[in-house]
């Protein structure tokens, strides 16, 4: 492992220290002493008993144990030596000697056994020559020289048999090996940066694992070689340009130093700690949750370094040793009972001496020195449990939920800002009950056999029934084509064919392909549609539920039949024989009342400028939903930890650093919303209903925050850059200073969360996102998966971003910026309209599509369609909802013109619109 950048080259013992493997290193052919004597503890270390010193003299450090546990190798430089040599030695014995490893020509770092215990390796510059390498010019600052003479070496632990395993031109050491295949893990500037790689034990398949510029160094495989971790320099600006050009000498000057966590092909990374200080040799503790690694943080001097122990999601920050003076390399032994590390904190004064230690570690509770990812995660813990019952709107568990927050932001000293306390109520639908009368043929089912479909329209239809196939048309299959079915009921087959034109829709879908079966039967005149699952072979699939999300008026009556019931009319139609059916559905939604919780940080009186900054993340989840592991029907509570109880956490993180900012002068008001996964309802109701102050002529911008939990390579995306002139800036600066990357994503300010109704009302926004992933929308997104250190240090950038623009004197320009169609208007191909669907649906129950807005140069404005727009009619099509628009835009083609039907204040206006590409998302 290689020099740790210390900014302490002033005292000889550093300055020698900073050309080891982690960070600073070793010393001398070790002295033994004729017995270990027992190092005196501290009070103040309640985890070290017992310690011993192993050596007395010179540097020793990077001492790490073999996988028997009864050897440690270190490297070591006595008093008059130039150059670090390897040894062994048994830190047990009562007087541990110390074999040489190495064959003291050139210089030595980096030691590892490899797997039994046989074999080592470490990196060498002897193939250079045999003195030692020449020191690099601290003229200019401190630096150091990342020799290319060095490689990684392996030999027998008595140090025969020397075989080189890397033959690239440069830097290659730092290595460390993986307790069950014996692969290694290095860094080496092969690839013309400063990256972590792994390689067989033999030197071979060699594949790289970072490639941010910058200095990745010190890694170490956890107990299973799923993980690593390490140490990292990402410098940004005029530093990565002084590391480039100091790199090409052959030199590096890291700023400072972080800890990541990454999977151990190097995927995943996550950074850890955000100390801005120069930490390093992390190590995993025996829990495999948890490292220990040495930094100057929070020290009085640069040159003081004290061990510490992080979580690997970034919270329980503990200092573990007091001692004045250096602590570094840790190691536990492979039983996890035993700590061996570096020290000199039993070095004489006015020595420089870098010791050997062993300590018997005492676990116990954390003393922890609470950040923000301790406020963060245990917010979201909190709001993921079970208990919660997924946070679907209509529970207890969101009930429970809101309350929190509410608490949570009293606590913060935030002024309640809702209609009633903190709290702006809404009605939003949860159900939807109802029955489905069947009567084929004169003879009434069993209320068993038969269910009506969410999107049902409610009413009574008699006709004749025509069988139509799969109910399917698409390019080559079309199941209408010699079907009549213009004032009929559709006999149509659940799910698709067994054919490659098709995928099979999954069972527990909520949507299935039934929704554009019914659309179609409808755009052929059928009055009525009738479902069944005819697959014989297969047991018979259960009737879908009934969701509210999926609830809506399709404009056709539509059930679903069993198997018993309609197979004998689809056998009687095969025969020609006429069969009249009779259906009658009544559906009921369900409503609760749901509540966003509004929140103020009130600006200082005097000096007070007009409007608001809003803040803000949803606080609602999907509730209950089936999973495959479960059977049919079976429900489990979806915790939501990334989607958004880490949105939420970091609301309420926000808050707590806007009490300890000083005076501002625009009020900032926080919300946390409910509906947001049932069609941004808590979002969509505050613009339309805001509480006093708080319309959107009065919001300066909108900041929101969703699904910011899994930080990874930490990269921030942020949305909606584009709303406004100063954004990138603005955010340029927040990010700098939380030392976070933060990502422009291209496009406007609509989008599938909170932030949408605002930038439609005209409000410049923001949306801060840390990446999709695959346990988006799953009971499997749960708050152990989370990067709670880069919670926090979202929430810092948005806390800045809003203390900024609160004392900004000037409002933002607002920006309409044409953008790619999400949600209902996107297809990867078909035709675009350009148009916003508000999820909240029509007014008074009315059918159609409601526009939140229209995108910028998209079809919609420039037909002059616009915000409160009820969408009725597109060409020969009823539009009852956003599906219908969807099934239209994706079977038509860009460039066709047609009549667009809006209900515009009461009134019915038609004009022309010529539909675009869509945009691939």
């Amino acid at each position: 492992m290689r020099p740790l950048p210390l900014l302490v080259a002033v005292a000889p013992l550093f300055s020698l220290l900073v050309l080891a493997c982690g960070g600073p290193p070793p010393a001398q052919a070790p002295a033994p002493a004729s017995t270990v004597p027992a190092v005196p503890s501290r009070p103040d270390e309640p985890h070290l008993a017992d310690l011993r010193q192993l050596t007395f003299g010179g540097e020793n450090a990077e001492a790490y144990w073999s996988w028997g546990g009864d050897q440690l190798i270190l490297q070591a430089r006595g008093p008059g030596q130039s150059c670090d040599r390897i040894y062994r030695t048994r830190p047990f014995d009562p007087r541990p000697t110390f074999a040489p490893v190495s064959s003291g020509q050139g210089a030595t770092t980096c030691s590892f056994f490899l797997p039994g215990d046989q074999d080592v390796i470490y990196a060498s510059t002897h193939l250079g020559g045999p003195d030692c390498p020449p020191r690099p010019d601290q003229s200019k600052g401190y630096v150091w020289a990342l020799y290319p003479s060095y490689d990684i070496f392996r030999t027998k632990a008595d140090g025969s048999g020397l075989v080189r395993l890397t033959d690239t031109p440069g830097y290659d050491a730092e290595g460390t090996v993986c307790g069950k295949d014996g692969s290694i893990v290095f860094t080496s500037v092969r690839d013309g940066d400063v990256d972590l790689y792994r390689m067989d034990s033999d030197g071979k398949n060699v594949r790289r694992l970072t490639d941010t510029p910058g200095y990745d160094g010190g890694a170490f495989f956890n107990a299973d070689c799923t993980k690593i971790v390490w140490r990292a320099s990402r410098p940004k600006g005029n530093d990565l340009n002084e590391f480039r050009a100091l790199l090409a000498k052959g030199l590096v000057r890291p700023s400072k130093l972080e800890l990541y966590v990454a999977d151990a092909d190097g995927s995943d990374a996550r950074q850890i700690t955000y100390l801005d200080a120069a930490s390093f040799a992390p190590y995993w503790q025996p829990s495999q949750k948890r490292i220990l690694f040495s930094s100057n943080y929070a020290a009085p001097s640069p040159r003081e370094f004290d061990l510490w122990a992080v979580d690997i999601d970034g919270t329980r920050l503990e200092r573990v040793t007091s001692a004045p003076g250096f602590d570094g390399f840790p190691m536990f032994s492979p039983d996890g009972k035993t700590l061996a590390f570096s020290s000199n904190r039993a070095t004489a004064e006015g020595k420089h001496d870098t010791n050997l230690f062993t300590a018997r570690w005492v676990e116990s509770e954390p003393r922890v020195q609470e950040t923000g990812a301790d406020r963060t995660m245990r917010d979201v813990v909190w709001l993921a449990d079970p208990a919660r019952e997924g946070r679907g709107v209509g529970t207890h568990g969101i009930e429970d939920a809101g309350a929190y927050v509410e608490h949570a932001m009293q606590s913060a000293g935030l002024a309640p800002a809702g209609t009633e306390g903190y709290r702006l109520p809404f009605e939003a639908t949860t159900n939807v009950t109802g029955a489905a009368a069947l009567v084929v043929g004169g003879k009434a089912a069993a209320s068993t056999d038969a269910q009506p479909l969410a999107f049902s329209s409610s009413g009574s239809v008699e006709a004749p029934v025509v069988d139509a196939g799969w109910g399917i048309v698409t390019d080559g299959w079309d199941d209408y084509a010699r079907v009549d079915a213009r004032g009929k009921i559709v006999l149509v087959r659940r799910f698709v064919p067994d054919d490659p034109k098709f995928e099979k829709h999954d069972d527990k879908s909520r949507h299935g392909d039934l929704r554009r079966k019914s659309f179609l039967a409808r755009e052929h005149g059928a009055k009525g549609i009738l479902v069944v699952d005819l697959a014989k072979d297969q047991e018979e699939a259960r009737f879908p539920e009934l969701h509210a999300d999926v609830a809506g008026d399709a404009g056709i009556v539509a059930a679903i039949g069993s198997r018993q019931i309609l197979a004998p009319v689809a056998d009687a139609l095969k025969k020609h024989a006429r069969v009249t059916a009779k259906i009658e559905v009544t559906l009921k939604p369900e409503t609760a009342r749901a509540f966003d919780v509004v929140a103020r940080w009130p600006a200082a009186a005097q000096g007070k400028l007009p409007g608001v900054v809003v803040v803000g993340a949803h606080y609602d989840h999907l509730g209950f939903g089936g999973h495959d592991s479960l059977a049919p029907g079976q429900h489990v509570a979806h915790p939501g930890a990334d989607d958004n109880a880490s949105g939420t956490a970091a609301l309420l993180e926000v808050g707590r650093l806007l009490a300890g900012a000083p005076g501002l002068r625009r009020d900032v008001v926080l919300v946390a919303f409910s509906g947001e996964e049932t069609g941004v309802l808590g979002s969509t109701w505050f613009v339309k209903h805001p509480p006093a102050g708080v319309a959107p002529a009065d919001i300066v911008a909108m900041l929101n925050m969703d699904m910011v939990g899994r930080l990874r390579d930490n990269a921030l995306q942020v949305f909606g850059t584009e709303t406004a002139t100063d954004w990138p800036d603005l955010v340029a600066r927040a990010c700098d200073v939380a030392r976070v990357d933060c990502v422009h994503a291209p496009g406007g300010g609509f989008g599938a969360s909170d932030h949408s109704p605002f930038y439609g009302a005209g409000v410049p926004v923001l949306h801060f996102f840390s990446g999709v992933h695959t346990d988006y929308h799953k009971p499997s997104d749960t708050a152990d998966k989370l990067n709670a250190a880069g919670m926090a240090q979202t929430a810092r950038i948005v806390a800045s971003l809003a203390t900024g623009l609160a004392n900004r004197d000037h409002r933002l320009d607002y920006r309409n910026v044409a953008s790619p169609p999400p949600g209902g208007d996107v297809r990867s191909f078909g035709s675009s309209l350009g148009t916003v669907p508000d999820y909240g649906g029509p007014p008074k129950g009315q059918q159609g599509m409601l526009l939140a807005g229209v995108r910028p140069g998209g079809a919609a404005e420039k037909a002059g369609l616009k915000r409160g727009d009820v969408l009725v009619h597109l060409g020969d099509h009823l539009i009852s909802g956003v599906e219908d628009l969807m099934f239209v835009l994706t079977e038509s083609k860009p460039g066709s013109t047609m009549k667009a039907v809006v209900v515009r204040d009461g009134k019915e206006v038609t004009v022309d619109v010529t539909l675009q590409a869509a945009r691939p998302r």
